[in-house]
């Protein structure tokens, strides 16, 4: 894996774009500034939540806040929404002031919560036809929201009959339900199983491409990883990096892992190898270390069948955990 040429983009005081070209894993968004936060600090009591946090969104971009827990991005999110007030600090969205709290800022806004609140005794449709008169909207748009996120077979049943996760499609259907410029998202596919995750991953990526701007947190990195154009990683209350994934990773400098099914190889063998950084047994496998895979493929490949070694490169979680010290309660 080749370095940057510098690690600039993991210092706090510096934010970076997106990235560019194959480097960034997504087209690079506009730069125009949906979210502006600059020095934002807030306390409660004497535990600061946020410290001197500054940091932007530009528009159509999918944006991700990563944190261990009681590291701010709660806070940051909620201050964002125009749920709480900042401290100190200025904070704007599309230019304005979120505080005190503007309807008319609120309409360009969808906000989805892993303790979104229902009608819980309404059916799936009647809830969001409910949600969209409030909005002054048609009882269409319910039939709409439902088939993105795909609970149309629902629709007349009743909320407190839902399992977790069509709850957690609700909610995010209610969020889109008036077509806000703005998404904020708290854990969209938490309690969802692996297909219906990936498949709220393919409209999330539709709402990008309409040049919807995102705003997500997210305990599962590879989430992140896979959608994200710029992810702020927080802890202490301070933004600790800020960029894309896969800039931060190679940030890391980490090695390659190579994994061999134990007994195929020994260790002194594996070291003599050139390239081969680290080796050692790990469980049922014998672990290379490497940051010149491809000159150390072919010649392990003399050794044993090519097609016994797993290749593991570092990830969005290998930086995560870098730069932060802790990762239990993050997923792959």
């Amino acid at each position: 894996m080749s370095a940057p040429d510098s690690k600039t983009e993991t210092v706090p005081a510096k934010e970076t774009g997106p990235g560019t070209g194959s480097d960034a894993g997504h087209p690079e968004p506009p730069t125009d500034t949906v979210v502006a936060l600059d020095g934002v600090t807030k306390r409660y009591g004497e535990v600061t939540a946020l410290d001197g946090v500054s940091l932007s969104v530009r528009h159509g971009e999918f944006f991700g806040v990563l944190g261990p827990n009681g590291a701010g991005k709660t806070t940051l999110v909620e201050i964002v929404e125009g749920m709480r007030e900042a401290d100190s600090g200025t904070v704007r969205v599309f230019g304005q002031s979120p505080w005190p709290r503007d309807t008319a800022l609120l309409a360009r806004m969808g906000v989805q919560t892993q303790s979104s609140a229902f009608f819980a005794r309404l059916t799936a449709g009647e809830h969001l036809r409910t949600v969209a008169a409030l909005y002054g909207m048609g009882p269409e748009v319910a039939t709409t929201a439902l088939e993105r996120v795909g609970l149309t077979e629902k629709e007349n049943a009743r909320i407190d009959h839902l399992s977790g996760g069509q709850r957690q499609r609700l909610a995010v259907a209610t969020a889109l339900l008036h077509e806000p410029e703005l998404i904020f998202l708290d854990e969209p596919t938490a309690a969802l199983d692996p297909e219906a995750r990936r498949e709220l991953w393919e409209l999330l990526r539709s709402l990008r491409s309409e040049g919807r701007t995102i705003i997500c947190t997210t305990h599962y990195l590879d989430e992140a990883e896979a959608l994200c154009d710029r992810v702020a990683i927080i802890a202490g209350g301070r933004v600790v990096a800020l960029d894309s994934p896969r800039n931060l990773i190679r940030a890391l400098h980490a090695p390659t892992r190579l994994l061999v099914p134990a007994g195929r190889v020994t260790p002194e063998a594996a070291l003599a190898l050139d390239g081969v950084d680290r080796a050692g047994v790990e469980g049922g496998d014998l672990v290379l270390e490497t940051t010149v895979p491809n000159r150390v493929l072919p010649v392990l490949g003399d050794l044993v069948d090519i097609d016994s070694v797993t290749v593991r490169t570092p990830t969005l979680e290998d930086a995560y955990l870098s730069l932060t010290g802790t990762g239990s309660e993050h997923h792959r």
